[in-house]
């Protein structure tokens, strides 16, 4: 008998959309395990790995790390408790990263759909520049911000727009209080059959 492999589920959204405070609400709530893509970079770049510097410069510039070293990093994270249920935040975030995962990934996992969260850049922008206030990300700045809004418009959204054809993208609109965003949140998670 094959053992069930671990569910997935990407999260996506602009920086600021909310995916982080929503994805801690998930874990409490419904047992996942969170996964960020961008945690799991600046993880490996503290290390002081050969990918590190590499990690940080292109951080520091709002581009994409190469898919390899993304999905290694989330590949070892998952293979490391296959009994869990896992939601990858801020991966795939283009087309690259997606053929990447699935090359890599589908026949590990049951990648289940796409919880996108919706928010005006107007109102990312302001919550990033609140948080850069006290969390010492080099990316919660303006310039860094701009060139995340235009790598996520100009390459994210093709991932959103792949799994909408096939009917596998949950959106939220996350421009409301918490709590309201994540009572959408919780039927969603509420009606996956485990």
């Amino acid at each position: 008998m094959e053992s069930k492999k671990p569910i997935v589920v990407f999260v996506l959204g602009g920086p600021g959309s909310g995916k982080g405070t929503q994805c801690a609400n998930i874990v409490r709530d419904f047992g996942y395990v969170h996964l960020s893509a961008g945690d799991l970079l600046r993880a490996e770049q503290a290390s002081g790995s050969e990918y590190g510097e590499m990690i940080a410069t292109m951080i520091k510039n709002g581009e994409i790390v190469p898919s390899i070293v993304t999905v290694n990093l989330l590949k070892k994270a998952i293979l490391s408790d296959t009994t869990k249920n896992y939601l990858v935040d801020g991966f795939p975030r283009n087309e690259e990263n997606n053929n990447s995962w699935v090359d890599t990934m589908k026949d590990l996992v049951d990648t289940k759909f796409v919880l996108f969260f919706d928010c005006p850049e107007e109102v990312m922008t302001e919550r990033l520049l609140g948080r850069g206030l006290s969390s010492g990300r080099t990316d919660d700045n303006l310039e860094s911000i701009k060139k995340r809004f235009n790598t996520f418009n100009t390459q994210t959204k093709f991932v959103v727009d792949l799994y909408s054809k096939e009917n596998k993208v949950k959106i939220v609109n996350s421009n409301r209080a918490v709590d309201l965003v994540y009572t959408d949140v919780k039927s969603i998670f509420g009606s996956i059959n485990n």
